[in-house]
């Protein structure tokens, strides 16, 4: 065999090769019922570099506005519980202040496992009164708080969407309080 003849044979497998891998991916890629939602809701399953969807529906509707250091608030748009014994809260973090600002650690909570995973909104509480609770934002597997994490400085008058997941309190209550550090509270209510 010539080299000139092993030449052209790698190539060839090569491509037919990589249109194969594509013809798969293709395969992979179409089909299904026409449903564009994926089969699994957004919220079981977050990773370290998730970021948030925008929010369905959104009317623009504020349930609750939290202040909070160097010109941050946080809007909270949305308080909805879920099938599953969660509750999604969503909003916008937004710098309201003059210049950038990097979101403080602090908003991470202070457990250990949480604080591994770098910035996230895992010190977040939700308080039911009337059931005298304190509901902590859950975690993954591995530790991960279920909320927005890796956030970047924010420049004068920019926000970010932001949610963070809870175990739903008892389906008669429907009002509790959100706390998270550093920010003022704010009570909002529960839809689903």
């Amino acid at each position: 065999m010539s080299i000139r003849f092993t030449t052209r044979a790698r190539g060839r497998l090569a491509a037919c090769s990589i249109a194969t891998a594509l013809a798969f991916g293709l395969v992979g890629c179409g089909g299904g019922s026409g449903d564009d939602k994926p089969d699994t809701p957004a919220s079981s399953s977050t990773g370290s570099d998730s970021k948030p969807d925008a929010q369905e529906g959104d009317d623009g509707q504020t349930l609750a506005e939290l202040r909070g250091p160097s010109g941050l608030s946080l809007k909270v748009t949305e308080a909805q519980r879920d099938g599953g014994g969660f509750v999604t809260v969503s909003g916008d973090l937004k710098n309201d202040g003059d210049g950038t600002v990097n979101v403080p650690a602090q908003l991470s909570g202070n457990e250990t496992e949480i604080i591994r995973n770098g910035k996230s909104l895992g010190g977040a509480t939700l308080v039911d009164s009337k059931g005298k609770k304190r509901y902590y934002v859950l975690r993954d597997t591995e530790g991960r708080p279920l909320t927005t994490t890796k956030f970047p400085p924010l420049k004068a008058g920019e926000s970010l969407p932001v949610f963070m997941q809870f175990p739903a309190p008892p389906a008669d209550t429907a009002e509790v309080t959100l706390q998270l550090p550093m920010f003022t509270t704010g009570t909002i209510e529960i839809s689903g």
